[in-house]
């Protein structure tokens, strides 16, 4: 996958999703854990890890804009970019046939995957067969663009040329 924005914007993503499911325990810790190093396709969608991490979601995403909140302009931009890079580049039928969904339930289960951290997400990349059906973020797709326009009363225009959109990522899509 080709690398479209700064790795230091990738990494402060990754950061900022740390510290946001950081207060949240133990337990939600160990639930994120447990679904990254499942064994391929293990089913988790009703039982105690995805439970947990489901149950923790909201406060999570509260957690994020808390200490996002005072972030300039640019740098609200700039994750914007690494998120919708990010969700482009697991646009892919492969996870599609896991997670199922219509075109915006499977951009919220792409959200999924990114709201519960680089472990998670590079398990999925890897593996699709690790995703969790049924299990969505929408509020994760346009997260750091909605709090731009919250603040700045225009969404971000992030330059990428990309859509975070489901069947955007022709790549992705080759095969099916």
């Amino acid at each position: 996958m080709e690398r479209r924005f700064p790795a230091e914007d990738e990494e402060r993503l990754w950061s900022l999703v740390e510290a946001a499911w950081a207060p949240l325990g133990a337990e939600v810790g160990q639930a994120r854990w447990a679904l990254a190093n499942r064994t391929s396709g293990e089913d988790l969608s009703g039982r105690p890890p995805f439970t947990v991490v489901a149950e923790a979601l909201d406060d999570f995403l509260s957690n994020l804009r808390f200490i996002s909140e005072e972030l300039p302009s640019d740098e609200l931009v700039r994750l914007d970019r690494v998120v919708e890079a990010k969700l482009y580049d697991i646009d892919r039928a492969d996870l599609h046939e896991i997670t199922e969904g219509s075109d915006d339930g499977f951009l919220y289960a792409r959200g999924f995957v990114v709201a519960l951290g680089r472990d998670f997400y590079a398990a999925v990349t890897d593996d699709p067969k690790t995703a969790v059906p049924d299990a969505w973020c929408e509020r994760m797709c346009y997260f750091f663009a909605h709090l731009h326009h919250q603040r700045h009363g225009d969404f971000p225009d992030t330059g990428s040329g990309i859509s975070r959109e489901s069947c955007s990522n022709a790549a992705g899509w080759r095969d099916s």
